[in-house]
């Protein structure tokens, strides 16, 4: 590397795309680049994907990006990367195995929102072992290590000849330099971790049926655990060559996506504490950064090490979000309609929607009248938290025969306000339990839409912040691979020097505030009246 040595690369690999970021030491995005990755869908809940797709649309993307950005490609500093929290499986070269009934070795990742796991955590949460404290009480089938249960009494073959089983940005970071340690953030919030007693509880995996991974010291799921942004190593000459990129490039120890976007904003208020990251995309993710550790129920944490160095995190949200969105505007028939006048706008249809709402409620926060009467519990895939409840199903109620566009954007707002009283839950039962938010920093694609800012600070009663940053997760990762290259001391140097406050979404009050009070009422009594006829 040179002194001039001073842009840095993210990489952010999210459910359906990997993308690349260039950045400047301060933060400025010069140019990215997007390749999709192959996604399978099966019966019984299971969602697979294969690591060599993702690898090599990574490569791609950074190729692209950098050639966009016009750099000198050893100008590029060092690189950060964040995953989805999805479970790699390969052999002992390195090759892929099969994950599930398709038998084809290529699908060796388990992703993060497969749901093939829900009896096996049902059983490990029935035990009651001790390092549930740290997971909210309840263990999800999205951590690895109820899909390691299932892959063992599954597939036995596959879970013996496994070498190694990795978070995928563990992975995608031993892909690039080589090395298999593994970050404290992915350990700690997906595979039961102790970060603040730096060690696997091996009792744990005895109670549960996985005493196998402790026989060889833990070896096959991590024996080097560092906290994000440590540098593990350069690119090795092959993935430098795949990336277009110097050897020896610095790489650093990855994050979980959302995260990388907390990590992407939160520094933008100077004080990390007190401020809930929350990151709106395909699901939901808040993240809160305590000195200290909160256990509170259902939400997940306290995780030490997780985030931020040194502090404490607390980490909810929802399985479907964006997605939950999606899926119930695919309900009405206006949708198509809705399609075409999006089109003929040059819009999204959401961002067609969204405009939709604010003409016709008068501003952004007025717009929830145009919901009344119709409620909306929009847990398609289960509930996260704060009720750690994957059988818990969307609720839809008030819809009459009207079939028109009104009614369309009616429900996509009745939709977003569900989005909204989940977030409510988890922030209050934080605040009952010692991890009170006084802001929300937000980012993630859907969080980019005016109308969902402000319904999300008005249904809060908190102040939702917005960044300079368009990409605050591939800047969170940026913010990594800058820590690498040692051009920051710390991660709270580097996001203080990365990431900058561009404007608040002010709370209404008043009687939009009882108004969303007297729905909230209505949400939580549905979520009620439903769970015992599951």
């Amino acid at each position: 590397m040179t002194a001039e040595s001073k842009h840095f690369i993210g990489i952010d690999v999210g459910t359906g795309s990997a993308r690349a970021g260039v950045f400047t030491a301060n933060g400025q995005m010069l140019a990215s680049a997007k390749r999709s990755i192959a996604i399978f869908h099966e019966a019984g809940g299971i969602v697979e994907q294969s690591g060599n797709d993702i690898w090599q649309s990574v490569c791609a993307a950074v190729k692209d990006a950098v050639a966009a950005s016009h750099l000198d490609p050893l100008s590029i500093g060092g690189i950060g990367v964040d995953a989805t929290c999805s479970l790699v499986v390969v052999g002992k070269g390195g090759e892929p195995l099969p994950v599930g009934p398709s038998e084809d070795p290529e699908r060796n990742i388990i992703v993060w929102m497969d749901h093939r796991a829900v009896e096996e955590a049902k059983r490990i949460t029935q035990l009651g072992p001790d390092v549930l404290r740290y997971v909210g009480g309840t263990i999800s089938p999205e951590m690895q290590t109820p899909k390691l249960l299932w892959l063992k009494e599954s597939r036995p073959a596959v879970f013996r000849d496994a070498a190694h089983f990795f978070d995928l940005a563990d992975y995608l970071t031993w892909r690039a330099s080589g090395n298999l340690a593994r970050s404290s953030c992915t350990v700690t919030c997906k595979w039961t971790y102790l970060a603040h007693e730096k060690r696997w509880d091996e009792s744990y995996f005895a109670a549960i049926g996985l005493s196998e991974l402790s026989q060889d010291g833990f070896a096959r799921i991590g024996t080097t655990v560092v906290p994000p942004g440590t540098r593990i190593g350069g690119l090795t000459a092959q993935a430098a060559a795949e990336m277009g990129l110097p050897a020896g490039t610095p790489v650093a120890a990855g994050l979980i996506d959302a995260h990388a976007g907390g990590v992407g904003s939160v520094g933008a208020m100077g004080q990390p504490l007190d401020t809930m990251a929350y990151v709106f995309g395909t699901s939901s993710c808040t993240m809160t950064t305590t000195a200290e550790p909160a256990f509170v129920p259902g939400v997940w944490g306290p995780y030490f090490d997780a985030m931020l160095p040194g502090l404490w995190l607390n980490e909810g949200g929802q399985s479907a979000a964006g997605a939950a969105i999606d899926r119930l505007v695919d309900l009405h028939t206006a949708k198509g309609e809705a399609i075409k006048k999006a089109t003929d706008a040059g819009l999204s249809l959401l961002t067609y929607l969204s405009r939709e709402a604010v003409y016709l409620g008068g501003t952004a926060s007025e717009a929830i009248r145009i919901a009344e009467g119709v409620h909306v519990v929009p847990e398609f895939l289960g509930n996260r938290a704060p009720f750690a409840d994957p059988d818990a199903r969307a609720i839809v109620a008030g819809l009459g025969m009207d079939q028109s566009g009104r009614s369309l954007v009616s429900l996509y707002v009745a939709g977003l306000s569900g989005i909204g009283y989940g977030l409510r839950q988890i922030l209050e039962v934080q605040a009952q339990h010692g991890a009170p938010v006084r802001r929300i920093v937000i980012s993630g694609g859907a969080g980019q839409d005016d109308l969902v800012r402000q319904l999300l600070a008005d249904i809060s009663g908190l102040p939702v912040i917005v960044t300079e940053a368009e990409e605050p997760v591939l800047l969170g990762s940026a913010i990594l691979g800058a820590m690498a290259a040692g051009h920051y001391a710390t991660m709270q140097h580097a996001m203080s020097a990365m990431t900058r406050a561009k404007q608040s979404f002010e709370p209404a009050g008043g009687d939009i505030a009882a108004l969303h009070g007297r729905r909230f009422v209505t949400f939580e009594a549905l979520q009620r009246a439903a769970k015992p006829h599951r």
